[in-house]
């Protein structure tokens, strides 16, 4: 996909996995605005509760997406203030869905945005996670709402004791509860050509250091790259994984005309 006849192109993946668990929660995909070459919405949902109320909740989360996308104009509206009511109306849709159903759907999210000019805008809520890679250097991450990443900030533990601590997936904030859902937004004001966004939930997260992450998306090309992700990931849950989805989007160089 080009964005422009000038120097780059969007190079684009998604990888959804079940993993060791008897039902598939997480929901994943990247919208291509039908209007503006180049602008791109990459969503990832973790649902939980019941057996079919995370599915829900995680499908709630999809529908709204690309439902303000259809509506969104790139040239006039604030890709900050999208992000914003995708988080506000997936929670409230979450919460109505709750009402005609026994189980408690909750869901996570994992968003962003890239404009045609390559500004990149981002939001989370939950354990779900963005990265932002230059090349294989991971350049920034969201922070996690989780109870784990309380103690990381209040110094009690580090990073990997947080991997294996036995409350790792006890969530401070996400869509779906009676409070309200934490709206954590960043913007990239210029995405460069050989920079990657990956959005990922805690399923496949969870197996990979930053610097692992960094290596893998640098070196392979995209497809293959969430592919050997999601490999890698069920090779280390040995038997245990949760369900696990990513988006990738790489801003690549466009191939050059043989003479």
């Amino acid at each position: 996909m080009t964005s422009s006849p000038a120097a780059y192109r969007l190079s684009a993946a998604t990888a959804l996995h079940r993993g060791d668990r008897l039902y598939q929660q997480d929901q994943v995909q990247i919208l291509v605005h039908e209007r503006v070459p180049g602008c791109v919405l990459a969503v990832l949902a973790d649902g939980m509760g019941g057996k079919s109320g995370g599915r829900k909740a995680a499908d709630q989360v999809l529908l709204t997406a690309r439902q303000l996308f259809e509506r969104y104009a790139p040239s006039e509206d604030d890709p900050a203030q999208l992000l914003r009511q995708l988080v506000l109306e997936a929670h409230l849709m979450i919460k109505l869905t709750a009402i005609a159903a026994e189980e408690e759907p909750h869901s996570t999210i994992a968003s962003f945005v890239i404009g045609p000019k390559l500004r990149c805008d981002v939001a989370h809520a939950g354990d779900s996670r963005v990265y932002h890679f230059r090349g294989r250097e991971m350049l920034g991450r969201t922070t996690d709402h989780s109870y784990v990443q309380r103690l990381m900030e209040d110094g009690e533990i580090d990073e990997a004791e947080a991997n294996a601590h036995p409350q790792a997936n006890l969530l401070t904030g996400c869509l779906g509860t009676q409070q309200d859902p934490p709206i954590t937004l960043a913007q990239i004001d210029r995405l460069d050509v050989g920079d990657t966004m990956l959005a990922c939930s805690d399923g496949l997260w969870h197996y990979f250091t930053p610097a692992e992450l960094g290596v893998i998306v640098d070196e392979l090309p995209v497809r293959e790259a969430t592919q050997l992700l999601v490999d890698k990931a069920r090779q280390r849950a040995r038997g245990t994984g949760d369900n696990l989805s990513l988006a990738m989007v790489r801003i690549e160089p466009l191939p050059t005309k043989a003479k």
